[in-house]
């Protein structure tokens, strides 16, 4: 599969090329365009209890779309719900990719996708516990809210982050929930608890956070203030 970003960095979309046979796994809605020559199939990927779990923890789909190209150059444009950047991942057997939730786009037949749980760390962080986590050879499709930048941590560098703003991860990076400076500093802070991650390994990050968003709308809207 050959990926493209086009548009970026605030509306970026990425066109998935595929030769004949093969197929690209899409979240749900996450289809803007496809050409001549593309089938879909939705079905819950990996069965019921899978399906649920990806759904009801990970904060994706239920059902995943298959895409498949029955001639070469053949291709599908995937975009995410919010304006920001989009970048393609490449997941490897020795090095497992982890995508917090309403951050995956799409990946290739290659890989397997599987919700799991990230640990307490990101429970109480606010991301729900569980993220996406692909195993395999292949390229995942991630899209930010905002712009994303690439941490490269060397052996035993530390990086704190909001929780908000964390995207994707190496599976096998080093991470611990924190307050900054103590209950009371974080609550006049409005930082609340944080992560500490400590290299080796490579983190994505994005420059805004959805539950920011989340937050002003629920401030500024007319049912809110009812």
């Amino acid at each position: 599969m050959l990926v493209d970003v086009r548009h970026g960095p605030s509306f970026a979309v990425a066109r998935c090329t595929l030769a004949n046979t093969e197929h690209v796994k899409v979240e749900s809605g996450a289809m803007a365009a496809m050409s001549d020559g593309v089938t879909l199939d939705a079905k819950m990927e990996g069965g019921f209890l899978k399906s649920l779990g990806r759904s009801a923890l990970g904060g994706n789909s239920f059902f995943v779309t298959s895409y498949t190209a029955s001639k070469d150059g053949a291709w599908v444009d995937v975009t995410a719900v919010l304006p920001g950047d989009i970048a393609v991942l490449e997941s490897t057997p020795e090095r497992p990719l982890a995508v917090t939730r309403g951050s995956w786009l799409a990946n290739e037949q290659s890989l397997v996708m599987d919700t799991k749980w990230g640990g307490a760390n990101n429970l109480f962080g606010g991301e729900g516990g569980f993220v996406s986590r692909f195993d395999g050879a292949g390229k995942v499709v991630i899209a930010s809210y905002g712009a994303l930048d690439q941490h490269a941590l060397h052996e035993g560098e530390r990086m704190v982050i909001d929780s908000g703003h964390l995207v994707a991860y190496d599976a096998y990076i080093a991470m611990q929930a924190q307050t900054t400076g103590g209950i009371m500093k974080s609550l006049k802070s409005g930082e609340g608890i944080v992560l500490e991650i400590t290299g080796p390994g490579l983190v994505w990050t994005q420059s805004r956070n959805p539950n920011g968003l989340i937050t002003w709308l629920t401030n500024v809207l007319p049912f809110s203030r009812s």
